[in-house]
């Protein structure tokens, strides 16, 4: 036990939490540790100051906790974030945080380019988002289209319930899958309801299993 480093313990209590939430520690001035997860990763690297506007820095002034939503101004991808501010012999020394991923609501739509203009598809239309050639392709049973929003942007705006990433150029809709096929080192292949077969890679299947509940 008095081998184990801040960092290695900070590692374990992160398996606690959830792997749609990201974990964060700083010290008074800059981030020290950082732990991502599967569905939000605000690309924070230790050493990185804390940035004026963060929930970090709200707390570390207040010196309470503070929870909230942080625009995508910030870190570049929206978050609903607490960060609590800790002390040792009653001195302020920094704050840990737990970043979750948002999303938007009220919108049930979307949006595709097609050759002669715009077509808003209904979320329960699309089969998956595929990121191929530098372009983002929404997939339905009929057709196909490109959007201008990257893969990771329609990770954080698309209803948790219904879509889920499966690989680094894949998000699927879980409501279109037919059948979940084994295949070599704890992966899977989804056969969707258009007859694609589409893979989940290894890095996303402990997190796709967890979610689907199998």
């Amino acid at each position: 036990m008095k081998d184990l480093s801040i960092v290695a313990l900070l590692d374990v209590i992160g398996e606690l939490f959830s792997e749609e939430i990201s974990i964060a520690v700083s010290n008074m001035e800059e981030y020290i540790y950082y732990r991502p997860s599967k569905r939000i990763d605000l690309k924070i690297t230790p050493g990185d100051s804390v940035k004026e506007g963060t929930i970090a820095y709200k707390a570390l002034h207040s010196k309470q906790k503070v929870s909230e939503f942080i625009d995508r101004e910030v870190f570049g991808v929206p978050y609903h974030g607490m960060a609590v501010p800790f002390q040792f012999k009653e001195k302020l020394e920094g704050c840990v945080l737990a970043i979750y991923p948002t999303f938007t609501e009220g919108k049930s739509v979307v949006t595709i380019k097609t050759q002669d203009g715009w077509k808003p598809i209904p979320f329960s239309d699309v089969l998956y988002i595929e990121a191929r050639d530098r372009k983002t392709y929404i997939v339905t049973k009929t057709f196909s289209g490109t959007h201008t929003s990257s893969l990771q942007d329609f990770e954080y705006r698309l209803p948790r319930e219904m879509f889920i990433r499966c690989h680094r150029s894949f998000i699927v809709n879980v409501h279109r899958i037919k059948e979940i096929f084994p295949d070599t080192h704890s992966t899977f292949v989804l056969a969707m309801d258009n007859e694609e077969k589409i893979s989940v890679s290894q890095s996303y299947s402990s997190y796709f299993r967890k979610l689907l509940g199998f």
